[in-house]
């Protein structure tokens, strides 16, 4: 491309790093390519025809997130191709919690020294979150920040659009009494609760890389593991069974996240023995003292999506979520009443 200006880059910004770190990301955007796209990156907008076929009305469901302070675990190590998929799980793990299939994401890149090759791993991680979802990355931004932001600082956000017949919407007024809880694990901490995870483990002093017996590897490799993305698996369980709520389990925890999708005068009964808890989560709350209150009204403790469906089409519904690779398990049951989550 013909454009270059030395007095922009005297200033900071490089514009000539921007457009080769376009080039680097271009293979990466290549594997999310899906029927309906119509435009290639560096247009003006992102091009997309959906496919109506079948659907009466259709509804564009939209989701917005960045990854948060995890982004500081990625700095730390020097890793940069995981942070991406976080970014695109935050927001199509939402998109999905009303049945809606995602289509397309966009990402947003703000960079202290635009380094065409961090930006390509960034881009990376972002189309490899894409692939996982089963929509098109069509689009996006990298914006240089000079004077604003540390040479080595960034940060990441994006959003999502998806959608799904209006008949078809999941909402809080299908939930019924004696309805059961499935648990979908996480693969980790996910992207929540990283401002109290990194004060606790002292990361900016801690040595992240050394292997840690009781997690399995190192304690950056486990703040630093990726999103789980539920997208397949869950439209699977809605094809399958008869799904009646669903509640992404982010920031705010079981307290905030699952009564999202109640109607009012249902309680969610949590059988807190049933939940299965990696041992990261045992670790951050020994070491910070953490009261088990406020790990379940922070984090999501092992249980990345909760998923209500009607009793007797429970056994369809996991048996769809272990064919799409996600092993759900009850947790435990809608039951009358004001609470909105007991953990008994």
């Amino acid at each position: 491309m013909e454009s270059y200006s030395e007095s922009y880059r005297k200033a900071g910004v490089d514009i000539t790093a921007g457009y080769q770190g376009v080039k680097l990301m271009g293979p990466h955007v290549a594997r999310t390519r899906i029927p309906g796209v119509v435009s290639g990156i560096g247009g003006f907008g992102g091009l997309f025809a959906p496919d109506l076929t079948g659907m009466c009305e259709p509804v564009l469901v939209s989701g917005t997130d960045g990854v948060g302070t995890k982004i500081r675990i990625a700095q730390l190590l020097d890793r940069h191709d995981t942070v991406g998929v976080d970014c695109v799980a935050m927001c199509v793990n939402d998109i999905v919690c009303c049945g809606a299939k995602p289509l397309f994401f966009l990402d947003y890149i703000a960079i202290g020294k635009n380094v065409p090759e961090k930006v390509a791993a960034i881009v990376s991680g972002v189309a490899e979150g894409c692939v996982q979802a089963g929509c098109a990355l069509i689009g996006g931004e990298t914006a240089e920040h000079p004077g604003i932001m540390a040479p080595e600082d960034y940060d990441l956000a994006g959003f999502s659009v998806g959608i799904v017949d209006k008949g078809d919407i999941i909402a809080p007024d299908r939930v019924r009494s004696g309805d059961v809880i499935l648990a979908l694990p996480s693969s980790g901490l996910h992207s929540n609760g990283f401002s109290l995870v990194r004060k606790v483990f002292h990361v900016e002093h801690a040595n992240l890389t050394v292997h840690c017996e009781d997690l399995g590897e190192s304690l950056g490799e486990a703040l630093l593991t990726p999103t789980r993305i539920y997208v397949k698996p869950v439209l699977a369980a809605i094809r399958a069974a008869d799904v009646h709520g669903i509640s992404h389990i982010t920031g705010g925890g079981f307290y905030e996240n699952i009564p999202r999708c109640l109607p009012e005068g249902m309680t969610a009964k949590i059988e807190k023995d049933a939940v299965r808890t990696p041992p990261i989560f045992k670790m951050l709350q020994e070491t910070g003292r953490i009261p088990e209150r406020d790990m379940f009204n922070t984090f999501n403790m092992g249980v990345g999506m909760a998923v209500i469906v009607s009793r007797d089409t429970a056994d369809q519904a996991l048996s769809a979520l272990v064919q799409h690779g996600c092993p759900g398990y009850l947790m435990g049951e809608i039951v009358p009443g004001e609470e909105r989550v007991i953990l008994c």
